[in-house]
C-alpha cells in the first residue's frame, strides 16, 4: 500500500442494507448527519506540512471520519457479533463491552452476541471456555467494576482454529479489547478470514494503560491510571516527609513507555525525579542519579521518586531474558534494585527509605468520569464502522477527533515520550531534575 493509501480501511464488501438509525442526510436541520467514506481529516497538522502540500500539489494524508453510515453491509437484526478482551487488565474495559452491547442491540437491533471468555483462548475449543450470552440486562452495571466481565489471558492462539469458531458459530462481527499483541493478533484473524472470502468484520479498541500504541491520542484507561496514581504519590510524600532524609520510591506500570509514571508526576507535583524507559540514566558519577538524589537531601532532606517498571533495565548486568505469555520479555524489578543501590549508597548515614509498588491497583480500579466517556464513544463508533462492514481498524482518537485506523498501522511500532518534546520538558519543570543523568 502506497503512502497515499496507507490510512485506507479495508470493507468487506457493498453497503447493502438501509441503517436503521434515524439520522440526517442534510446540513442545517439540528439532527446529527450520517457520515460519509469520503469525509475525511488531515493527519499531519503542521504548518510545514501545509506548504509542502500547497508546493508540491500533493493530497495531505487523511484519516477517515469515525461514525454511523447511511448504508450498511451487515443486516440489521439478523446479525451476530463477539467480543473478547486480552492481556492484561485495564480500567474501562467493562465500559466498552457494556458500550459495545448497548450499540448493536438498541442502535441495530443485534440479539445475539457473545462474549468470548478469556482471551483468545475462548475462540479455542480445546480450551473448553464456554461463550456466554450478552445482554443490556447482563451487562448494564459491568462499567462499575474494574477488570473485565469476561476474562482475560495473554498469549496467542492458532489463527485457523479462532477462525474456524467465528465461522462455525454464524459470527459476522469480532471486537477485540486489547493493546499491541491484541491488536496484531485480531489483525491476523482478520487476514485470514479474507484469505477464506469470508464476512466476518474484525475490529480492534485499543486498550492499555502504558498508552503506548502508536498514532492515536491516547488509549482508554490511560488517564484513570495516572488519576488513580496521584494519590499514591501524594501519600508516598507524607512519608518521605515524615522522616528526616526519607525517601520514598514508586514503581509505576510503564514497560516500554513511561506516560503514567510521567502524567502521574505532574498530576501530583510533588515528585523530584521521573525515570522512565525512553532515558538511559548511571547511578554513580558526579551527575549520575545517587549523587544527584544526594544533592537533593542536602537541600531539601527528602525526596520522591517515580519509576516506570521498565526504566534503567541497562544497569542490570545480569538478566535472566524471560518471557511472558505475550512474548514480552519480562523486566528486572528496577524499583527493588534502586531501593538496594540507594541504601548502599547513604550506608551509615540517617537515610530512610520506603518503597511503594501500587501496579495492580492501578490497573484493576474502574474508569474515572473521563474515560468513562471515552469509553463508549470508542464503542459506539466501533459498532459502527463494523455495521457498515468496515474491518481490520481500529476506532480511535487522532488530533483530538474521532477515526478509523487500520489496525497495521497502529502496531508498527511503540509510542514513546519525546525526549526533546514539550510534554517531557512539562515534567522536568515540575520535578526541577536536571535533564540528564549521568548521560
Amino acid at each position: 500500500m502506497d503512502s497515499k493509501n496507507q490510512f485506507q480501511i479495508e470493507n468487506l464488501g457493498p453497503a447493502r442494507f438501509n441503517s436503521p438509525l434515524q439520522l440526517s442526510k442534510v446540513k442545517g436541520d439540528k439532527i446529527f448527519n450520517f457520515i460519509r467514506d469520503t469525509d475525511r481529516f488531515v493527519f499531519d497538522l503542521s504548518m510545514e506540512r501545509y506548504n509542502q502540500c500547497l508546493q508540491t500539489g500533493e493530497e495531505p494524508l487523511c484519516l477517515e471520519k469515525a461514525g454511523p453510515r447511511q448504508d450498511i453491509f451487515f443486516e440489521p437484526g439478523k446479525s451476530s457479533a463477539a467480543i473478547v478482551t486480552c492481556g492484561g487488565l485495564c480500567p474501562g474495559i467493562n465500559n466498552v463491552i457494556r458500550g459495545v452491547v448497548m450499540a448493536l442491540h438498541y442502535f441495530y437491533g443485534v440479539k445475539r452476541i457473545i462474549g468470548v471468555p478469556y482471551g483468545y483462548e475462548g475462540l479455542n475449543p480445546e480450551k473448553g471456555h464456554e461463550f456466554v450470552e450478552l445482554t443490556p440486562d447482563k451487562v448494564k452495571d459491568i462499567h462499575q467494576f474494574g477488570g473485565t466481565f469476561l476474562g482475560s489471558s495473554r498469549g496467542a492462539q492458532d489463527v485457523s482454529v479462532m477462525v474456524d469458531t467465528l465461522e462455525n458459530n454464524n459470527i459476522d462481527m469480532l471486537f477485540a479489547i486489547g493493546g499491541d499483541g491484541t491488536l496484531k493478533g485480531v489483525n491476523a484473524i482478520g487476514e485470514e478470514i479474507m484469505k477464506r472470502n469470508s464476512k466476518i468484520s474484525v475490529v480492534g479498541i485499543p486498550k492499555t494503560i502504558d498508552n503506548d500504541i502508536d498514532l492515536i491520542d491516547e488509549s482508554f484507561g490511560y488517564e484513570t491510571a495516572f488519576d488513580v496514581a496521584s494519590p499514591i504519590l501524594r501519600d508516598a510524600h507524607n512519608e518521605a516527609t515524615g522522616a528526616y532524609n526519607g525517601i520514598t520510591i514508586i514503581k509505576l506500570m510503564g514497560r516500554d513507555s513511561g506516560f503514567i509514571a510521567a502524567s502521574a508526576a505532574l498530576a501530583m507535583p510533588v515528585v523530584n525525579f521521573v525515570l522512565i524507559p525512553e532515558m538511559d540514566f548511571t547511578l554513580d558519577g558526579d551527575e549520575g542519579f545517587l549523587k544527584v538524589l544526594e544533592r537533593r537531601l542536602e537541600q531539601k532532606k527528602h525526596a520522591v521518586i517515580v519509576v516506570a517498571e521498565g526504566a534503567g533495565q541497562q544497569l542490570f548486568t545480569e538478566k535472566r531474558g524471560i518471557k511472558d505469555a505475550s512474548g514480552n520479555i519480562k523486566h528486572e524489578d528496577i524499583g527493588l534494585f534502586l531501593k538496594e543501590k540507594i541504601g548502599e549508597y547513604f550506608k551509615g548515614k540517617s537515610v530512610t527509605i520506603k518503597y511503594i509498588d501500587p501496579s495492580y491497583i492501578v490497573r484493576s480500579a474502574p474508569a474515572n468520569s473521563s474515560d468513562s466517556v471515552y469509553c463508549s464513544r470508542l464503542a459506539y463508533h466501533a459498532v459502527h464502522g463494523a455495521m457498515a462492514g468496515k474491518t481490520k481498524f481500529v476506532a480511535s482518537k487522532v488530533n483530538n477527533k474521532y477515526v478509523y485506523v487500520p489496525i497495521a498501522e497502529v502496531t508498527k511500532k511503540r509510542k514513546k515520550i519525546d525526549l526533546e518534546g514539550e510534554f517531557w520538558f512539562s515534567v522536568l519543570q515540575s520535578t526541577g531534575q536536571p535533564f540528564s543523568l549521568g548521560q
